[in-house]
């Protein structure tokens, strides 16, 4: 008897276990300024049906265009993009009901924060108008703290209508924690920074700068897992940039693009991503024509172009992989809505699953435990 309850014990353990897993929080950030949005919004999806059911919202929370959460999956921090009155949020998260509790809110230092990062000290703004980087502290509670740093950038490059001052509009972690990287899509350049986290000041300390393509307005980069490979997207000329990254340089080893050869129109590549196993690499390209492509990373790192094809909506900013790898989900600005594509493991390859999470103007997806 005893040995018959140890066993129902353990199936039941697994089978809870299981459904956790298949079920996770898909944290949504959206503009509140050009149709009627709460703000941040909570999903329960499910990573082997696609379905999913709204669990929780905001209240008045101003242009969350951009989320991160904290590796302890407690707080989740936002910028809030909102001009001469930008700031920076910090909120409790509850995993288990999906509900966002407002802690509070501080100046992003510069005008128009678009991306943001975070670990156990520190967080992180870039500001695309005001040209800058600000790190903040966190209090024990996960609120922030009074700034810490503030570094201003200048420069600008040949395309004059995009490119009349410094643009920062991405921070990535170095795979080993030290060092920050900035891209910079005024100036076409690069920033490498040496971070040192437990600091109340110089946290970020210039290290290297790398120049791309003039005019190309680098926007999002991602690296590799085992930190060997950065790979960029330029904005402005839909360039997709491999680098070999050894010893914190940038060596261009491919240089590949988004845009087809005949192609006539605006360009505007958005985002990037890999695949869990890192065997696909994703990007999207706005603009007139609103694709993503999905590229086959081979053994020395380079690219081969496997799909692109429409992501069945306008301005697709962002996207996000779930971590079983079996869907991926493409926030639509203009549009107002999510588009979920069924990911075949083996070739790389989306299909349309007809699913739609109607939301206005979403532009960041974040998945959470």
């Amino acid at each position: 008897m005893r040995a018959v309850l140890h066993y129902l014990v353990v199936f039941f353990a697994l089978q809870t276990s299981h459904a956790q897993q298949k079920n996770l929080n898909l944290i949504i950030g959206t503009y509140t300024n050009s149709c009627e949005s709460d703000g941040i919004y909570v999903y329960d999806f499910n990573t082997e049906t696609a379905d999913f059911q709204l669990k929780s919202a905001t209240k008045g929370v101003v242009n969350p265009s951009f989320l991160a959460i904290s590796e302890d999956k407690k707080h989740v921090y936002a910028t809030n993009e909102s001009g001469n009155d930008s700031k920076i949020s910090a909120f409790n998260y509850n995993s288990d009901s999906g509900i966002l509790e407002f802690l509070n809110a501080k100046s992003s230092e510069g005008n128009d924060p678009c991306h943001i990062i975070n670990d156990d000290k520190n967080v992180l703004v870039a500001n695309y108008s005001g040209g800058s980087i600000a790190v903040f502290g966190k209090n024990e509670d996960g609120s922030l703290s009074d700034k810490k740093q503030v570094i201003l950038h200048s420069g600008k490059s040949i395309n004059t209508a995009r490119q009349e001052k410094s643009h920062i509009h991405q921070l990535q972690f170095s795979p080993d924690g030290k060092y920050v990287f900035a891209t910079d899509l005024g100036a076409d350049f690069i920033y490498f920074y040496k971070y040192y986290n437990n600091r109340e000041a110089e946290i970020l300390e210039p290290f290297q700068v790398k120049k791309v393509k003039s005019g190309s307005g680098p926007r999002h980069l991602t690296f590799s897992k085992d930190g060997k490979n950065v790979y960029l997207v330029q904005e402005l000329d839909g360039t997709l940039t491999v680098f070999k990254h050894r010893k914190k340089k940038l060596e261009v080893i491919q240089e590949t693009s988004l845009i087809s050869k005949d192609f006539k129109g605006e360009i505007s590549a958005a985002d990037i991503h890999f695949s869990p196993d890192e065997k696909f690499l994703y990007a999207t390209n706005r603009g007139t024509a609103n694709t993503i492509s999905c590229f086959e990373r081979k053994e020395d790192g380079t690219l081969k172009l496997v799909q692109t094809i429409k992501t069945e909506g306008k301005g697709p900013r962002n996207f996000a992989i779930d971590p079983t790898g079996n869907f991926l989900l493409v926030a639509h600005q203009f549009t107002n809505e999510i588009v979920v594509f069924k990911r075949d493991k083996i070739n790389g390859k989306l299909t349309d699953t007809k699913k739609r999470i109607a939301l206005c103007s979403p532009v960041c997806l974040v998945f959470a435990n």
